[in-house]
């Protein structure tokens, strides 16, 4: 089934529209610069991305106006597909990332989701961010049936409440916060 997603962005990404490297989108987010957010951002797979939209506004919030380059914003479109540009994150579908993925099928290992992924019988990506691979929601349990019917011995069985959580933004398991390194650890992003 074929949906229109939202354009988004990781750290990669977010710092080639402002002509940057991705280490100073980490220092934005920084206790001691605070210029972007970290509430702005939604967190999948314990990585954190935004809404395209978002990013691009990001440049004119700023004490110094940061020029984005329409270039890149526009080949980040052509690479995403047919979509659409949300600004806020409460305006995005749930999007899940391997870390989530495991929890809703209750998978053994990161291993048996590798497997499915790189053998074809898992659903492409939606996005790949920053090196990342991103699914909507809505994919990933699409394509359950061809799931279980391409299994040998896992069931694929979907959990509900996991579902739920990931829908409605209450979700608070694996990969639902931003695991902080480095000398702001302690502090807590």
């Amino acid at each position: 089934m074929d949906r229109l997603k939202p354009y988004l962005v990781g750290h990669q990404e977010f710092a080639a529209l402002y002509g940057v490297e991705p280490q100073m989108v980490g220092q934005w987010l920084s206790p001691s610069r605070r210029t972007l957010d970290p509430a702005t951002a939604m967190v999948v797979s314990g990585v954190r991305y935004w809404p395209l939209g978002f990013a691009v506004r990001y440049g004119t919030t700023t004490t110094r106006f940061k020029q984005v380059d329409i270039r890149v914003k526009e080949r980040l479109i052509a690479e995403q597909g047919e979509g659409w540009e949300a600004d806020l994150g409460e305006e995005l579908p749930a999007i899940v990332g391997q870390q989530e993925i495991i929890q809703i099928f209750h998978l053994p290992s990161q291993g048996n989701l590798a497997t499915a992924i790189t053998t074809g019988r898992f659903p492409p990506h939606d996005w790949l961010l920053s090196g990342s691979p991103l699914w909507l929601l809505d994919t990933v349990l699409d394509a359950v049936p061809e799931l279980r019917a391409s299994a040998r011995s896992l069931p694929w069985e979907v959990d509900e409440a996991v579902v739920a959580a990931l829908r409605d933004g209450t979700y608070d398991g694996p990969g639902s916060k931003v695991l902080t390194r480095g000398r702001h650890a302690r502090k807590g992003l």
